[in-house]
């Protein structure tokens, strides 16, 4: 439970606990992805590393999903560095016996609030989306939250980022100078599963989700239901640059960001995602979607099917 301290005497203190939001802007259900969680650890690098943990108040136990170490081996705690492994954020810690790794997934609907002077507040659990809260020692700190009834936040505190299941079965990061065309070749060689089900696999490739696989197909002009063992070389060439450089830019975007500007910056760069209704930039016409059970994919029919409209799958449902 969050500690019970005193709420903020005056309106100059109010000012002062303005927070700085990361991901606000994920309420809306879209998921952070890679660009957005890289763009946040850099900030975090820049802003928490060298600086100890004073405390840490667990306001949603759900979302915590380790108990060893405790989560209270955090305090006193010195931040090292922080760290992306697809699209977990990972701290690392010294100074204590067992120095853990605060490792965090912001899932969908969840973000992280950075507060320059954290607010002296009773957080009550269960009246907050507020899920977990870290104190650290210059006064300011930050809150791990959820939005919505779907709760999907998970919070880890580790000895090693491999203990987390989600880190361990990652596949090779696209944005890893390793990861080549070759690489990209051998992950779909063989595999009978649409090209969008593959880039947003993170046990495939780490970090590409639901957007940037939209604006990665956009950008190679490959339908999002191209069976991945189809693709021939120059297939998988044209697919490769596409990647790199939509994601390339992508992180460059939001580099450098203030953590509030993280959200436009990615809904700026969308050329189809999240654009349904609207003109394809690159041909003039109008972006459509599908829609999933919990998603939907947007793509534009001249550049990526031959002018095919793909079936609304909830349409499809209820016609039969």
């Amino acid at each position: 439970m969050l500690d019970a301290t005193a709420p903020p005497r005056n309106q100059a203190e109010l000012r002062h606990t303005k927070p700085l939001r990361v991901g606000a802007a994920w309420q809306d259900g879209r998921m952070p992805e890679m660009p957005e969680v890289e763009g946040l650890v850099q900030f975090l690098r820049g802003r928490v590393t060298g600086l100890e943990v004073t405390r840490v108040s667990v306001a949603n136990i759900a979302a915590l999903k380790t108990y060893d170490p405790p989560v209270e081996s955090l305090q006193g705690a010195g931040i090292t560095g922080a760290t992306r492994h697809g699209k977990f954020v990972d701290l690392a810690t010294s100074g204590t016996d067992a120095a853990p790794h605060l490792v965090f997934h912001l899932a969908k609907a969840g973000w992280l609030r950075f507060y320059e002077q954290l607010p002296a507040t009773i957080i009550r659990p269960g009246k907050t989306p507020i899920a977990l809260r870290v104190a650290l020692s210059d006064g300011s700190g930050f809150d791990l939250t959820e939005a919505g009834t779907k709760k999907s936040l998970a919070v880890y505190v580790v000895r090693d980022p491999a203990d987390v299941p989600g880190i361990a079965r990652l596949g090779p990061d696209p944005l890893d100078p390793g990861f080549t065309r070759d690489t990209l070749a051998g992950l779909l060689a063989g595999r009978r599963t649409q090209i969008k089900g593959v880039l947003r696999d993170q046990a495939t490739i780490a970090g590409v989700g639901n957007a940037y696989s939209d604006e990665i197909l956009h950008a190679a002009k490959m339908s999002p239901y191209a069976l991945a063992a189809s693709l021939g070389d120059a297939d998988v060439d044209v697919l490769f640059a596409a990647m790199t450089d939509t994601l390339a830019e992508a992180v460059a975007a939001a580099s450098g960001k203030p953590p509030a500007e993280l959200k436009d910056a990615k809904r700026r760069g969308m050329k189809v995602h999240g654009r349904r209704g609207e003109t394809c930039p690159v041909c003039g016409d109008e972006v459509r979607s599908v829609f999933f059970a919990d998603n939907s994919l947007e793509y534009c029919p001249t550049c990526q099917t031959g002018g095919k409209i793909l079936a609304d799958r909830r349409l499809s449902r209820l016609l039969k």
